[in-house]
């Protein structure tokens, strides 16, 4: 439970909308910029803290947006994360609340923001343990994989998240490939610290993939 949704997840450059959708588009910039801020430049121990207190930011843009799959989306990228930085048994549950609203967005527009609620949900079935401790199920999070790949092949959350994938399930060929994938990715201008981050985790998991290949 421990390695559970280390990682955290993926997100696209926001998309501009008509004026009708500015104060979402807003908000969904607000939730990515401090998300990022979280993951990539708190202390881990200071991580868990953070993140339960921007998921209350995140349920007041659910609550002003409840018909716009962004918004859960982001709900669940953020408990997510909050699940990952707790560990433990006591994230289980907040992996669930991640899982179910992520599948209820996913009904709506699963291919919104780039399809990062493909990502982020195999990320919870992969890292999740299996029954009958959770809901964990490696299949449905290939699955998933596959899908968020046809949809943005050239990705770096995308592809990392195949890599790490992989490499958790001894596929080491395959997740190296992914992972030299994901550093070619090309950079995404609105998101230069997200980017930064994720190149120095690639790197650091592609070092873990070569040493199981000597």
């Amino acid at each position: 439970m421990n390695a559970f949704i280390r990682g955290s997840l993926a997100l696209f450059a926001i998309l501009t909308l008509s004026p009708a959708w500015a104060g979402l588009d807003e908000s969904i910039a607000r939730l990515q910029s401090e998300w990022e801020q979280i993951k990539y430049k708190q202390p881990a121990d200071k991580q868990e803290k953070a993140y339960e207190e921007l998921t209350k930011e995140a349920i007041a843009v659910r609550a002003e947006n409840p018909d716009r799959p962004e918004a859960d989306i982001w709900y669940g990228i953020i408990v997510a994360s909050h699940a990952g930085a707790k560990g433990g048994l006591g994230a289980l549950s907040l992996a669930k609340d991640a899982k179910a609203v992520l599948e209820k967005a996913m009904t709506r527009n699963p291919d919104v923001l780039g399809g990062s609620a493909y990502v982020t949900l195999a990320s919870l079935y992969y890292q999740v343990p299996g029954w009958p401790i959770g809901f964990g199920d490696k299949d449905k999070a290939r699955d998933l994989l596959n899908r968020a790949l046809t949809l943005n092949p050239r990705g770096i959350d995308s592809n990392f998240f195949m890599g790490d994938f992989l490499y958790r399930t001894g596929e080491y060929e395959k997740a190296k490939a992914s992972l030299e994938l994901a550093l070619q990715a090309p950079p995404r201008p609105t998101r230069p610290l997200a980017d930064e981050g994720r190149r120095k985790e690639i790197e650091v998991l592609l070092a873990k993939v070569k040493d199981k290949l000597k």
